[in-house]
């Protein structure tokens, strides 16, 4: 009798899933089901940051406790994300008595279904089975992968880095990688803008060092082997030092692993990768920057909103908000940008946006200058609000808009149209 799976593409929207486990494999999990529409239950005592914030985003309910059976109740599809095996075992006992399947992480031989690798590449999606070998899968996967993009990369980049992958990353190989760190911008929400030499570098890491703002579904797909380390950093919640962050990917480096950090958007553009190079470098371990989309511009072009426009703005500039104006451990002119007739684009700025708004009004940019905030911009949860400079920090708390977003000041706003 045939033991091979039956492939079979589940439609999850609306149905519910629940994830038993709040660590670093729900972490890579949790965004393709909801990618996919799923109605997530997430059960586990604490989360990491990065599961936090599609809580705070209300994109999936949290159960902040221990897995009970009755949590399967209405449920089509369970994944259990945790390393006790006993404790795994009860979800497995639970979803058999319902008749539900069950995706097990720390036992593949005692699951009823199973997770593949997967790519996408616009409307397809490919999964891979490797028969319960997790590499063979990713090696598979990877070469397809390669296959679909190759009109997207010169033949002969595509064509090497496809015979490479495809032979399966090699003990020898791996040693040749190690003992470095990649800055990788990995851009502004939608997982196809990264770049391709990003992505590539993100295949062969032996760590991942990610924070709260990369793309979710690049995270499934890395090798079940990958070290995942969240180092997101949430705004007005929790955090993990920008120094532990340093020590984490200098400490695995000299360990001769390959440390990827992932980050939002680009390293340089307010993402603290130049501190990261410097404590590298200081460790005498090389680094290499890859730069990514950075939603100052992005985000903009993303709601139909040109940074520049002939006749409208011939200059833009892109500030951070995080602090308050009258903060004295602000280094931002706010007082010369009000005198500015270009665009203007804030970063990490909702919370002190009526503060900024006020100042800039006060120094002489008018009132009715049009505004817009693009929230969680390229992403399906995209929102763009259309204000004014004197309107628009009441109007995006009555909209209850949240980071991450983007605030534009200017007629750029306008000149595309609506």
């Amino acid at each position: 009798m045939s033991t091979s799976p039956y492939p079979l593409g589940l439609r999850l929207d609306g149905r519910r899933v629940v994830v038993v486990g709040g660590g670093a494999v729900a972490t890579r999990r949790v965004p393709a089901l909801l990618d996919a529409g799923a109605d997530v239950l997430l059960v586990a005592p604490e989360l990491t940051p990065a599961l936090r914030a599609h809580v705070n985003a209300d994109r999936l309910r949290w159960a902040p406790r221990r897995f009970t059976p009755e949590d399967l109740d209405g449920a089509w599809l369970v994944q259990v994300a945790i390393d006790d095996p006993a404790a795994a075992e009860s979800v497995s006992v639970a979803a058999a008595g319902r008749r539900i399947f069950c995706v097990r992480a720390d036992d593949r031989t005692a699951a009823t279904a199973w997770t593949p690798a997967v790519t996408r590449h616009g409307p397809v999606t490919v999964a891979v089975l490797g028969g319960g070998d997790p590499r063979r899968a990713m090696t598979v996967r990877d070469a397809i992968r390669d296959l679909l993009a190759a009109r997207l990369v010169p033949e002969g980049a595509a064509r090497t880095r496809g015979a490479t992958e495809a032979t399966g990353t090699t003990e020898a190989t791996r040693g040749r990688r190690s003992g470095r760190v990649a800055l990788v911008g990995a851009g502004p929400g939608d997982p196809e803008l990264i770049t391709v030499k990003g992505w590539r570098l993100l295949t062969e890491a032996d760590v991942v060092v990610a924070d709260r703002l990369v793309p979710g579904l690049l995270l499934d797909e890395l090798r079940p082997d990958v070290e995942l380390v969240d180092a997101s950093k949430i705004p007005y919640g929790p955090s993990r030092a920008q120094e532990e962050i340093n020590q984490i990917l200098v400490d695995r480096a000299l360990a001769g692993a390959f440390v990827v950090r992932l980050k939002g958007g680009d390293p340089y553009v307010f993402g603290r990768g130049g501190e990261e190079l410097l404590a590298c470098a200081e460790a005498g371990v090389p680094v290499t920057v890859v730069p990514g989309v950075t939603s100052s511009i992005a985000a903009p072009a993303a709601a139909g909103i040109p940074v520049t426009h002939r006749g409208v703005a011939h200059e833009f500039t892109v500030v951070s908000g995080h602090l308050a104006p009258d903060s004295p451990a602000s280094l931002v002119r706010w007082d010369a940008l009000a005198g500015l007739r270009g665009t203007l684009v804030i970063l990490m700025g909702l919370k002190n946006l009526a503060a900024i708004t006020e100042t800039l009004i006060a120094h002489g940019r008018p009132p009715g200058t049009l505004a817009a905030v693009v929230q969680e911009a390229t992403t399906g949860a995209q929102r763009v609000l259309r204000s004014t400079l004197g309107t628009v920090a009441a109007d995006l708390v009555a909209a209850e808009l949240r980071p991450p977003a983007v605030v534009v000041v200017g007629d750029v706003v306008e000149a595309l149209g609506r």
